[in-house]
């Protein structure tokens, strides 16, 4: 990795008008580089927490599945805010893919979607495959919802599919897609904010004690990257990475108040992104202390 990009001001791009052409100059920019240097790239080049999310987002969906068309995409699993396999309803007979999902993540600027859907014999255990399902094609229909309260910037929207073509990705939909890439998720949207957060240490000349701390998350997570997601290790230093993180907080704050009223405004709405997945980061943290704590006399 070249880490001489990341230790000088980068100018942002502008916030755009459409999503689609936004992370085309990011790709653009990102030749070559592995998931977790574009998801810092992408942080570092948004003009809002939003974007830097998005980059992240979209970093972790090429580390889950490398075959990933260019564009953007989006991971469509919880069915009326269910993940479990038992509750979804959404299936592939008969050479299509019939359902609902609750979020696509960039809504309608999304050109492919990975898909989880039940595809298990009569009678037998349910089981999930991840189908990639274009857009486009006949039987999809994506219905725009209300802005969010986070990342109002960054549309989403519900799932239809009415026997809509797809195609397989080889493995098991739950442990082979669905359970990494929330590993993957936390680690690459986390950096992509840190990134975000770093480049504006840099402009706003916050105190260089901040900015050598947020520097040094990113190696951090660089390693981390590294690692299998569903290794217990993984989540053990993702969770120091995100410790060492939230210790920052009131060195942020104040280095927030003390510059433009803008940035903080837009850091304060849109922080809690990263508190959404807490209940199942603390569930894989207690697994992985589990696993390697001390055997019992």
């Amino acid at each position: 990795m070249d880490w001489s990009w990341f230790l000088a001001p980068v100018e942002r791009l502008p916030e755009p008008a459409e999503l689609d052409g936004w992370f085309a100059q990011v790709q653009a920019r990102c030749t070559g580089c592995d998931t977790l240097t574009s998801a810092m790239r992408g942080g570092r080049l948004a003009a809002t927490p939003g974007l830097a999310f998005l980059a992240g987002y979209q970093a972790a969906l090429r580390r889950l599945w490398p075959s990933a068309p260019p564009g953007l995409g989006a991971l469509c699993a919880t069915e009326q805010r269910s993940l479990r396999p038992a509750d979804m309803q959404t299936r592939f007979t008969e050479g299509g893919i019939s359902g609902a999902k609750d979020y696509v993540t960039a809504g309608p600027a999304a050109g492919w979607l990975l898909v989880a859907a039940r595809d298990e014999a009569p009678g037998h255990s349910p089981r999930l495959s991840l189908y990639l399902v274009e857009t486009g094609a006949a039987g999809v229909t994506l219905e725009p919802v209300a802005p969010l309260p986070l990342v109002p910037d960054i549309p989403h929207a519900r799932l239809r599919l009415d026997h809509a073509p797809a195609k397989v990705l080889e493995g098991d939909g739950w442990d082979d897609f669905i359970k990494p890439f929330r590993t993957l998720e936390d680690l690459h949207v986390l950096a992509a904010l840190v990134s975000w957060l770093h480049g504006l240490a840099l402009e706003c000349r916050w105190p260089q004690d901040l900015q050598l701390r947020l520097l040094g998350l990113l190696p951090a997570a660089a390693e981390v990257a590294t690692l299998s997601p569903s290794a217990p290790a993984t989540h053990l230093l993702l969770a120091g990475i995100q410790a060492q993180f939230e210790a920052l907080q009131p060195s942020l704050d104040a280095a927030l108040a003390s510059g433009p009223p803008h940035w903080a405004r837009l850091w304060q709405r849109d922080r809690r992104i990263l508190d959404l997945a807490r209940a199942a980061q603390a569930r894989r943290l207690a697994q992985a202390v589990a696993a390697f704590g001390a055997p019992e006399d």
